[in-house]
């Protein structure tokens, strides 16, 4: 599974990558800048060894020759490593003199002042002025790359621990320059149908502030939409209403007047009309579900809502004496939620109880801070039509009246309230019934 990708993420390692490969460029500059000091400094050490030995060779030999005793020269420990090694070589190129380390066998250069190299030694030949003796000191070219790796290494590790060090701060840098990024970023995240509220600009760097301006506009279009389709379905709601409830009234009357022949046409159109009206709000408040009008900005508390609610449905002949609440007198609950847009999911829940379950059972409501339960009595149905009954004009296996709507209403407001809508049957601690429960 892929992971999305993360502007911070690619930063740090763009920035990363890119100052490592700088370090590792400038270190390998720095290695044969180092070699090519380390070259001149060893071949000036051979010389000056060469040219210091010369003549104190030169002296010992002719001390020799005139009979007195040598100077002599400290020997080295047997285990001291010699880097320079010489020959003292005549004018027939032969050994005259040596060092410990040195082979025994005359370098394979000829007798000429100056450098020389051979596949393991760097060497420089002195000689004196009448060509007489030459001494030859050579320098091993393994010392030499020793040495160039080992300030090569001294360079490469600290580059080696700097490394994750440099992943560390910057981090800390990308993220602290970022973060006004990541600021609007969740501001604009929490923008819906609910939450209008404008982004705010002051704290904003310059390079931003032009897409805070250009979302706070399409924020207030986006009021000013929802607020016309608000006004506009409030307003068809109550003109729906209106010629509903005069055709339907106009039949009752109709229906009290007309012979019995003509009764059973009379009471068709009033079941039809009735039906109509029942249909006609459940479209409207679909419609208001689908404007997004669930959320709030401010915290209303829901019990007296849902105590208005409960007064007005057991007015009705439907809810006359059924519905019992199981709630304390002075209950809050305070939630961002709008108090029309929850008055619509409890008269929903209410009303398919009562619709629903046998004449004259009752309807238990439990409402506390984590919800909203509602249980009636009903035969326990099967998990795969319990799915099914949020679905829009779906209907369970009843004869009573409905349009298929409440439940797909009342799950698309509870879905904008950042709530959770689940069926239960049978319902929970009984051995039958069914339940909704609204989980804030």
């Amino acid at each position: 599974m892929f992971q999305t990708p993360s502007m911070t993420r690619k930063l740090v390692v763009a920035i990363t990558s890119v100052v490592a490969a700088f370090w590792l460029v400038a270190m390998g500059f720095g290695v044969l800048i180092m070699q090519d000091e380390f070259s001149e400094i060893f071949d000036s050490g051979i010389q000056e060894t060469a040219e210091r030995l010369l003549p104190i060779v030169n002296d010992d030999l002719a001390g020799r020759q005139a009979g007195n005793a040598p100077r002599g020269v400290a020997e080295k420990a047997a285990t001291n490593r010699e880097y320079l090694t010489y020959q003292v070589r005549g004018r027939d190129g032969q050994i005259l003199l040596k060092s410990r380390d040195a082979p025994s066998e005359p370098f394979p250069i000829a007798l000429a002042v100056g450098f020389s190299q051979t596949d393991t030694h760097r060497l420089y030949t002195a000689g004196t002025a009448d060509g007489s003796l030459y001494i030859q000191v050579a320098d091993g070219l393994d010392h030499r790359r020793e040495a160039a790796i080992e300030g090569g290494m001294a360079l490469f590790f600290p580059i080696l621990a700097l490394i994750p060090a440099s992943i560390i701060a910057i981090i800390l840098v990308v993220r602290m320059t970022l973060s006004p990024i990541e600021g609007l970023r969740n501001d604009i995240g929490t923008k819906d149908g609910g939450n209008m509220i404008p982004v705010d600009e002051a704290g904003l760097p310059v390079e931003l502030r032009p897409i805070a301006r250009s979302v706070n506009l399409l924020l207030e279009r986006l009021r000013s939409a929802l607020e016309a389709e608000r006004e506009f379905t409030a307003n068809s709601a109550h003109e729906l209403r209106t010629p509903i409830a005069g055709a339907l009234a106009q039949t009752q009357r109709l229906l009290a007047e007309v012979p019995p022949s003509l009764a059973a046409r009379a009471g068709q159109i009033e079941r039809s009309l009735q039906h109509l009206a029942r249909l006609a709000e459940k479209l409207l408040q679909m419609s208001r579900a689908e404007a997004g009008i669930g959320i709030s900005d401010e915290k209303t508390n829901l019990f007296p809502i849902l105590d208005v609610v409960i007064e007005d449905i057991r007015r009705s002949a439907l809810g006359a004496g059924r519905i019992v609440l199981h709630a304390q007198g002075d209950a809050r609950v305070e939630r961002q939620v709008r108090p029309d847009a929850f008055a619509i999911v409890v008269r929903n829940l209410l009303e398919n109880a009562l619709v629903h379950s046998p004449a004259r059972s009752i309807v238990d409501v439990y409402f506390d801070s984590e919800g909203l339960r509602i249980v009636n009595e009903s035969a326990v149905l099967d998990q795969a039509t319990l799915a099914s009954l949020t679905k829009r004009f779906t209907r369970g296996p009843t004869q009573a009246a409905g349009s298929g709507l409440g439940l797909s209403i009342v799950k698309r407001f509870v879905e904008q309230m950042n709530g959770n809508l689940a069926l239960h049957s049978p319902a929970t601690g009984r051995p039958g019934g069914f339940e909704a429960a609204v989980r804030f």
